[in-house]
This record gives structure tokens, C-alpha cells and sequence, in this order.
């Protein structure tokens, strides 16, 4: 079985030459998320005023408002997904692609899934995985 809930992880977007992405680090508690060689999301427990950027004029904004965020957990992760979305999911770390015909920011680690969808998307997203996976939710 899986479970769902919407989480509510604060997410911070960097803005900057690839060089000056490729040097940000997650802060501790954070997942450092490459969304573009010129973007990069830090999401979990960050405060945005622990960013550095090694760069004058990047830009370092916290769009925690701009995103919905739901986590799957439990032994059928897998096959919850697989009803979302055609996507093959690492076994750990960052993905991103079509979830439930929504562009999604995924956070994949051992037994969980967190998807972030655009804050708009958020209720239709829970809609649909309430639906499509309603066999193997608890």
C-alpha cells in the first residue's frame, strides 16, 4: 500500500550562470534540484537566506507560494506512479516530466516520492492520485 498527504517543503529557486549553479550546494536538510544548466531549486527545510551564490546579480528567491507539494510513501510507491505517469523514477534523487499530464518536480528516495506540481495544479494533482490510484492508497 501507499499513503498520500500534501506536504508543504519550503522551495528556493536560483537563478544564475550555469557556472555559479554548478557551485550551489543544498544547505543541510535541503535537495539540491538541477531544473536547468541556468536554474536550480533547493526544496526540504531551507531558509533562503543560507543560499550562496557566487555571483553578483543571481538571483535567489524563495517560490515556496508558487508550488504544491504531495508525498507518497510506502512499499507501492512504484506502482502508484506508475499509474500517474510513464516516467521511469531513479531510485534515488531528482526527476522531472509529465505526472497526470502536469509538468512535476519529483524527489525520489527509498519508500517515498515527493511531486511538486504548480500551486494552481495542486487540487487537480490530489484529484488524480486519489483517483488513478485509489487500489493501493490506504
Amino acid at each position: 500500500m501507499a499513503e498520500l498527504r500534501a506536504v508543504s517543503p519550503t522551495v528556493v529557486a536560483v537563478l544564475a550562470s550555469v557556472a555559479a549553479c554548478d557551485g550551489v550546494a543544498a544547505p543541510a536538510g535541503a535537495t539540491r534540484c538541477r531544473v536547468a544548466p541556468r536554474e536550480v531549486f533547493l526544496v526540504g527545510e531551507i531558509d533562503v537566506s543560507d543560499v550562496r551564490v557566487d555571483e553578483p546579480g543571481a538571483i535567489v528567491e524563495d517560490v515556496t507560494d508558487g508550488w504544491a507539494a504531495f508525498e507518497l510513501t510506502g512499499d507501492d510507491v512504484a506502482d502508484a506512479f506508475s499509474r500517474l505517469s510513464e516516467l521511469e523514477l531513479p531510485e534515488e534523487g531528482f526527476a522531472q516530466g509529465e505526472v497526470a499530464r502536469i509538468g512535476a518536480k519529483l524527489l525520489v528516495e527509498p519508500g517515498r516520492l515527493t511531486i511538486l506540481v504548480p500551486a494552481m495544479l495542486g487540487a487537480f494533482l490530489e484529484e488524480r492520485i486519489r483517483t488513478d490510484c485509489a487500489e493501493v492508497l490506504t
